[in-house]
């Protein structure tokens, strides 16, 4: 389903996924059982459904002044910001390139959590300080200072892609004057940190009473440790898309004959085996050394067989250009994009000097990024995948491709030089 939206600021399209109404449903109940067992049975019980329902959107409205917050210094420092998806506790930006300057990095990474610390403060101020409110106000503003106490310490834990990683990173690169190296060691202290939290979750583990802390401790831990080894697979797959060109992987997956042979070649190559069995392969045509165009065995599937010593295989042809195409220059991502807009299971691959080299799919795409990651599946399921027109093992590189897009790693120039 496609986000809904509510409100643009600054030329910035604020949108809520669909799937954020869980969320309000589960933190309004969560928070009808806080409000209740607070007042124990002071007030009616619809009273804390209301209270429920107005800490779920001060949730949104935390989420979203916390995303405004980083995407206002994003455009502070000239970064374009087009839009941005509101899901549980986070957010995902629609960016224009980011900037290649490390203090700018820093600026825009913390503007999130100033944001929300200042949220935090004012209500715990209020509180504190309006000693006339009502109790169920006070109620609701405690439980919003809170949440927005959260969302900044969750979010300047050491380990990206949260607000704290990048903070590391970007000191490191601006002290360093590497970006690899800040991101080697953002992804390193957010390891340290959760094995950090699971131990202590194992030791807190043999205090009474203790259990469940300890038990929350090594999940939060875990969940670190996966989010960080995540982070480092896509930065994989996203150099191995951006710097590797199809000329690396591509495969000659095609024939070549000359065009005067007559039409029962091709069962002599057994592409036809039977009258209903036809291959998918393509068959490029030359003549006197030049390319002439190409032919697939279901073009002439209607000729009777006994037919076909009196046709050429050039009677049927059909132009080059007819075929989805690439250069074999072009990065992995542009065969990523190319592949999803035609209806052929593959491309067919040209030289610099603008002849056939190869044919590229998408399984020759997953084998590379698979191989990068250091895994290598069995031919039984790429042959499979290869089949069906699909990547092996639900890789969606496509939506990659698409964040590299909104994340600014692959330029606009780039996109229309590569996918025209």
């Amino acid at each position: 389903m496609d986000a809904i939206e509510l409100i643009k600021l600054r030329g910035i399209s604020v949108k809520v996924h669909p799937s954020w109404m869980l969320m309000l449903l589960i933190f309004t109940r969560v928070s009808q059982i806080q409000f209740l067992r607070t007042f124990e049975g002071q007030f009616p019980s619809w009273q804390g459904w209301c209270v429920g329902f107005l800490t779920s959107i001060f949730l949104l409205l935390s989420v979203l002044l916390r995303e405004l917050g980083h995407s206002f210094a994003a455009l502070n420092e000239g970064v374009k910001v087009y839009g941005i998806t509101i899901f549980s506790f986070s957010g995902i930006k629609q960016i224009g390139p980011p900037s290649s300057n490390a203090i700018s990095n820093l600026r825009v990474a913390i503007a999130g959590p100033i944001v929300s610390s200042f949220i935090s403060i004012l209500c715990f101020s209020l509180v504190r300080y309006s000693p006339n409110i009502s109790p169920i106000l006070q109620n609701l503003l405690a439980q919003i200072g809170m949440i927005n106490l959260l969302l900044a310490g969750f979010n300047l834990l050491p380990g990206l892609p949260l607000d704290g990683g990048v903070i590391i990173k970007s000191l490191v690169w601006h002290f360093t004057g590497s970006e690899k190296k800040g991101h080697r060691v953002a992804t390193a202290t957010g390891r340290f940190f959760s094995l950090g939290v699971i131990i202590l979750g194992v030791l807190t583990l043999t205090v009474p009473a203790a259990g469940f802390l300890g038990l929350s401790l090594i999940i939060f831990g875990w969940f670190g440790l996966n989010a960080s080894r995540s982070q480092d697979q896509i930065t994989i797959i996203r150099q191995t898309l951006n710097e590797s060109t199809v000329k690396e992987i591509s495969k000659r997956r095609f024939r070549v004959l000359e065009q005067d042979q007559q039409l029962k070649r091709l069962s002599d190559l057994r592409l036809i085996s039977s009258a209903e069995s036809y291959s998918e392969e393509w068959v490029l045509l030359c003549s006197s050394g030049r390319w002439v165009g190409y032919i697939t065995p279901e073009f002439v599937k209607d000729i009777p067989l006994k037919l076909w010593s009196q046709y050429l295989l050039g009677d049927y042809k059909k132009p080059l250009s007819d075929l989805p195409s690439i250069s074999e220059k072009s990065p992995l991502w542009a065969a990523v994009l190319l592949l999803e807009k035609v209806k052929e299971k593959r491309l067919l691959v040209f030289n610099l000097a603008g002849l056939p080299s190869g044919t590229i799919d998408k399984v020759d795409l997953s084998e590379i990024v698979l191989k990068k990651l250091g895994l290598k599946l069995p031919q039984a399921i790429l042959d499979e995948a290869r089949k069906n027109n699909i990547y092996p093992l639900g890789i969606s590189l496509v939506k990659l491709v698409e964040g590299m897009i909104s994340n600014g790693l692959i330029h606009k120039q780039e996109l229309d030089e590569f996918t025209k």
